[in-house]
C-alpha cells in the first residue's frame, strides 16, 4: 500500500503497449461498490476471497499489467499463482517513505482510516513484518524510489524474454 504499484504499472504498460488492470478496480467494478464497502459491510476475510477470486479471472488476459492491492499476495496461495502465471515485482519502500506518502490517503484506504501518525508508522511496520516474506518471493524486487519504466523493462529482460 502507497509504494506506487499503481503508477508503476501503468508506466510499464504504456511503455510495453500492454493494458493495464489495477486488481482493486477490477474488484469494485465486479462487486458493485469500492472496496471500503466491501470492508465494511462483509470484513477482511470476505474481501481477501473475492480478492482471490478476481486474481484467478485475471489470468486468461495476455500482456496486461496487473496491480494487486498490498495484502493481496498474502492470502491463500495467491504469490505461488501470480509467480506461476506471469512476472511478479515488488516495489519496495521502507515505513518512512511509505507513512508518507500514505499520510495523504486516510480517507482513502480502509485499512489506515482514522489512524494517527503514530498509529499509521505503526501499522506499516506490522505490516511490513507480516507481509515481506510474500514481498519476497516476487521475482523482481525494485527499490520504488526513482522507479521508471525503463528500470522496470531492463529488470524483467535479466529473468525473461517476454
Amino acid at each position: 500500500m502507497g509504494s506506487g504499484k499503481t503508477t508503476a504499472g501503468k508506466k510499464l504498460a504504456n511503455k510495453l503497449g500492454y493494458s493495464f488492470l489495477d486488481l482493486d478496480e477490477f474488484i469494485e467494478h465486479k462487486q458493485q461498490k469500492s472496496i471500503s464497502e466491501i470492508f465494511s459491510k462483509n470484513g477482511e476475510a470476505k474481501f481477501r476471497e473475492i480478492e482471490h477470486e478476481a486474481l484467478k479471472a485475471t489470468f486468461s488476459l495476455t500482456n496486461t499489467i496487473i496491480s494487486t492491492g498490498g495484502g493481496a499476495p498474502c492470502f491463500f496461495n495467491n504469490m505461488d499463482l501470480i509467480n506461476q502465471q506471469g512476472i511478479s515485482i515488488y516495489v519496495e519502500l521502507n515505513t518512512k517513505a511509505l507513512a508518507k506518502r500514505l499520510k495523504s490517503a486516510k480517507q482513502e484506504r480502509p485499512l489506515i482510516q482514522g489512524k494517527t501518525d503514530c498509529e499509521l508508522i505503526s501499522l506499516i511496520d506490522a505490516n511490513l513484518e507480516i507481509r515481506k516474506p510474500f514481498y519476497k518471493q516476487a521475482q523482481i524486487i525494485v527499490n520504488g524510489i526513482g522507479l521508471t519504466a525503463e528500470l522496470l523493462i531492463n529488470e524483467i529482460e535479466k529473468i525473461s524474454s517476454f
